[in-house]
């Protein structure tokens, strides 16, 4: 990695958090400095503009959750498996390494549904992903005859992260720990009984 790169990934690193929790209209040119240390100058050295700086936040904040999901999921041999420790990941959130500030998706998708088309169509590309692999996990599991071949799989994936993020919108909206915990269990119950 070249200066450039390495001041590049240093912003997208020290601002990913501020962006995550304050969002893309909260978050200001003076925070991104104070937490860079580095001028405007610096930082519009190295992006076009605020809206580069929080798509590449986004892509950021979004890596470390897929990886934290990823490696919980790689943990597992089973398709019932994965998709426990898929939830285990959000249910346990602020043990695991995530993105300071909460799910990136769910941050994001509320905030710049109407105001920020590039941010949301990066939003809506990781859910599509998201949906895709979990789809992926119940049909291995339909193949290896751990759930039955009437299972839809677009449907219990839509369903399985309607949940998980409807958990964390009552969480973030009721500060309601045992609320989240009911609906992330009852994601538990669907993928146990499948």
């Amino acid at each position: 990695m070249n200066k450039a790169e390495r001041t590049r990934q240093f912003i997208i690193e020290k601002t990913a958090p501020i962006f995550n929790k304050k969002g893309y209209a909260g978050t200001s040119l003076s925070d991104m400095t104070d937490a860079t240390g580095l001028t405007k100058g610096s930082i519009y050295g190295n992006f076009a503009d605020k809206d580069e700086v929080a798509a590449a936040a986004f892509d950021h904040n979004i890596q470390l959750l897929l990886t934290a999901t990823a490696a919980a999921m790689a943990t597992q041999s089973t398709a019932r498996g994965k998709l426990l420790a898929m939830i285990e990941v959000y249910y346990h959130m602020q043990r695991v390494t995530v993105p300071e500030g909460g799910c990136p998706i769910m941050n994001t998708t509320v905030e710049v549904d109407d105001t920020n088309p590039r941010l949301k169509a990066k939003v809506a590309e990781v859910m599509q992903g998201w949906k895709k692999k979990v789809e992926q996990v119940i049909e291995a599991g339909k193949v290896d005859k751990e759930f039955g071949m009437a299972v839809n799989a677009e449907q219990t994936a839509l369903t399985l992260i309607a949940l998980i993020e409807g958990a964390i919108l009552i969480r973030r909206a009721t500060d309601k720990a045992g609320y989240y915990r009911q609906v992330l269990d009852t994601a538990r119950k669907i993928v146990e009984g499948l």
